[in-house]
């Protein structure tokens, strides 16, 4: 298994609209079918979000170790893999909803991009671009407003972040 951090300490992008977390933001959101033939994963970052209204200019101004957070069903739609790697591709290491869509939470953790899911969160409860720090073992969330709890990873997807993604994970590094 590899040594990757399970407490992660970075800057939090709120996906929010007035007042409330965006919620149902869909793979087509996150990375449009505009850009599907770029299948080089170092330049698809500059694409994410590209189609959320509101958060256009996200890859230009986000910073490797930033993460995200959003409300419901967070990355619904395709299977479109270029929605988490884009966000792997500008250094994001988390994303945090309320829910995620299956597909997309099955690309995320055979990615090894830790996705946290946050049941019951209150809106309100983080500001935006605060820093926060995650610890995937716990599912605990702190940031200036208090903590709060979250799900932490299962085994398996804790094996397969640890490892470095799907393919690592099953030659056994």
């Amino acid at each position: 298994m590899g040594d990757r951090p399970t407490r992660l300490t970075g800057r939090l992008w709120v996906l929010q609209r007035d007042g409330a977390l965006i919620s149902d933001i869909d793979t087509d959101m996150i990375y449009h079918n505009a850009h599907l033939a770029v299948t080089d994963v170092s330049k698809m970052g500059q694409f994410a979000f590209g189609n959320l209204k509101g958060f256009e200019d996200f890859a230009a101004k986000a910073a490797p170790g930033d993460m995200v957070l959003a409300g419901d069903n967070f990355g619904s739609g395709s299977s479109r893999q270029h929605a988490v790697d884009c966000f792997k591709a500008l250094g994001v290491q988390a994303v945090l909803a309320r829910s995620f869509g299956a597909i997309y939470k099955r690309n995320g953790i055979n990615s090894a991009l830790p996705l946290v899911e946050l049941p019951g969160l209150p809106e309100g409860a983080f500001d935006h671009l605060s820093e926060v720090t995650v610890d995937l073992g716990t599912g605990l969330v702190e940031g200036a407003r208090g903590p709060f709890q979250g799900r932490p990873l299962s085994g398996v997807a804790r094996d397969i972040y640890m490892s470095g993604g799907l393919f690592e994970y099953a030659r056994g590094e």
